[in-house]
């Protein structure tokens, strides 16, 4: 069946289906799979440190085999001087201090093996930390050696060098390049960096770059990972010349300025390495994956996910399209109808560690905060109760969908972002950068609450938590939630049991278009119909078995606003 073609109903309790995606019968666990991210310095503090680490992650991955799913991805844990929390890393082979040894990791994964859960580790490959060794060796050479040509040093501008290569900015910020200082105290070339200033490029037109980069991978696939999560995927190949730029520094689409131009960004170069690395990964079998974080339009986002090349790509534009309806209907046909033309799955995620929390993005009726940036205690604040209701019908309505979900460790509690910061607390480089205008993201990275009634509440025993746990998460904590059928925790188990059970993750999507309106979105996926309402008035559900639903039931066979209902339908399904 061709997509956008209307079929025949499939039961009298839809009406007409318009068919998008069919059921995925192709082999692989990713293609379907729930993968939980873990951000290492805000999980679990086992040491009493005040900062989350690797036998804290082991302690508790008893709860995620708990809550059902698939995998765990585990944001930087490498050796790194922690400016921009681990993406600056010094040593790619080694785990930071911090979070403990190359041994803790090894009994993580052995009981991530026990519980049947695989793990998948974050890679950044187009930049490092300053104080990575090969960088200290740029800087004690000279101009055009070996060294430096592992990153992109040029010359100045200007009168005697003094103006940068080029107008390129940082994405946290100011110019995206660093004067340095000669051995002999005269000033030298200038370096590149996207993102912070101790976060210099590598030089991927340098054949030595690939070759460490493939010993890396090796390193961690010996190790036992099931694959990796490539940090700014579309950013390591730059376009000859490095041209100037006038466009948003984050490669978005500006007026005059598309992103497909930007020159840092989605260069065809990048799509070799892949290919490289997608040889590497079979070399270890089928079962290991490539996740590409590639901040592009859909139509380029499925270069990244072709047959020789990643696995799986993030889904920006649906994390984006928020609750508009009319927005979230064509972001999802888009991807489907994209994705399935190179025989990958589509992805759907709603929070992760660089954006506020949905339970608290979803709390405005109106503008909330500005993409990429916090909230603080200045800015209008969410309504919490509407927001954690919303985002359990998000959550609830992105869990229906084929393909594999990304969650972000603690929506599974309804978590909102920490707003009360202290500015001196503040660690996100976006916050010092720009003198205080943008937060950042420290808010949807604060610490997780484990235990209620105990210090820092469960976090950790010992030191202050690196971020301050606001006091609401004390109702919020995990024991707190695990004891109540009612509890956002007890949804999750819930929606991820059924959607194991129901086979949603492998199967099929046809809008159901009597459902769908201006304030309600519904699609079929298999035998089972998936309706959410955002209308202001209560949607009266049809008469088949309601399998759940996203708030407690004030309404009977209605589904109130702010509300998703998963129900089984009569008649077979619409594969």
């Amino acid at each position: 069946m061709s997509v956008d073609t209307v079929i025949s109903a499939t039961s009298s309790l839809t009406g007409p289906l318009t068919l998008i995606h069919a059921a995925d019968t192709a082999p692989g666990w990713w293609r379907s799979a729930v993968i939980y991210q873990v951000y290492p310095r805000s999980f679990r503090d086992l040491n009493g440190d005040g900062i989350g680490d690797i036998a804290g992650i082991t302690e508790e991955l008893p709860q995620l085999a708990d809550l059902d799913v698939d995998a765990v991805w585990l944001s930087p844990f490498y050796r790194s001087p922690q400016r921009d929390a681990g993406y600056d890393v010094s040593d790619y082979c080694d785990v930071d201090p911090i979070f403990g040894t190359l041994l803790d990791f090894d009994v993580m994964m052995a009981e991530a093996n026990r519980l049947g859960l695989r793990v998948i580790v974050d890679l950044v490959p187009n930049h490092c930390s300053d104080q990575h060794a090969a960088f200290q060796a740029a800087l004690a050479a000279p101009a055009g050696s070996p060294e430096r040509d592992m990153f992109i040093f040029r010359d100045g501008t200007g009168h005697e060098g003094h103006e940068p290569p080029n107008n390129w900015q940082s994405h946290f910020g100011g110019p995206a390049w660093t004067r340095v200082v000669a051995p002999d105290g005269q000033p030298d070339q200038w370096y590149l960096h996207l993102f912070d200033s101790s976060q210099p490029d590598f030089n991927w037109d340098n054949a030595a770059v690939h070759a460490e980069f493939e010993r890396v991978l090796r390193f961690w696939l010996d190790r036992g990972v099931s694959g990796f999560r490539v940090d700014v995927a579309h950013a390591l190949v730059k376009a000859p010349g490095l041209p100037a730029w006038g466009g948003r520094a984050d490669g978005g689409s500006s007026d005059g300025f598309p992103g497909h131009e930007a020159p840092m960004f989605g260069q065809p170069g990048v799509h070799d390495i892949y290919r490289a690395w997608r040889r590497i990964l079979d070399e270890y079998g089928p079962d290991r994956i490539l996740c590409a974080e590639a901040s592009v339009d859909l139509d380029r986002l499925a270069h990244w996910v072709r047959a020789d090349e990643m696995h799986q790509a993030f889904n920006f534009p649906y994390l984006h399209a928020g609750l508009d309806v009319h927005r979230l209907r064509g972001v999802i046909t888009d991807s489907l109808t994209v994705l399935n033309g190179v025989g990958a799955p589509s992805t759907w995620v709603l929070s992760n560690h660089d954006v506020v929390r949905h339970a608290s993005r979803f709390g405005y009726n109106g503008h909330g905060p500005r993409d990429g940036d916090g909230i603080g205690p200045a800015d209008p604040q969410p309504d919490t109760e509407l927001g954690r209701r919303r985002a359990a019908a998000a959550s609830m309505f992105m869990l229906g969908l084929p393909g594999a979900a990304y969650l972000y460790q603690g929506e599974e509690l309804g978590l909102p972002d920490g707003i009360d910061i202290p500015e001196h607390l503040r660690q996100d480089p976006t916050f010092a950068r720009t003198g205080g205008e943008r937060l950042g993201r420290d808010g949807c990275r604060v610490p997780l609450p484990w235990r209620a009634a105990e210090r820092h509440l469960g976090f950790g025993s010992g030191e202050a938590p690196w971020l301050p746990l606001p006091p609401a998460f004390t109702e919020l904590a995990r024991d707190a939630q695990a004891a109540s059928p009612s509890s956002h925790l007890s949804l999750y188990r819930n929606m991820l049991a059924l959607r194991r059970e129901l086979g949603l993750g492998s199967g099929s999507l046809a809008w159901a278009e009597d459902w769908c309106s201006g304030s309600s979105l519904a699609y079929v996926n298999g035998a089972t119909l998936v309706v959410m309402n955002l209308n202001h008035e209560p949607l009266e559900l049809p008469a088949g078995e309601l399998l759940l639903r996203s708030a407690e039931p004030a309404e009977g066979r209605f589904l109130a606003s702010g509300e998703t209902a998963w129900l089984r339908i009569d008649g077979g399904s619409a594969d």
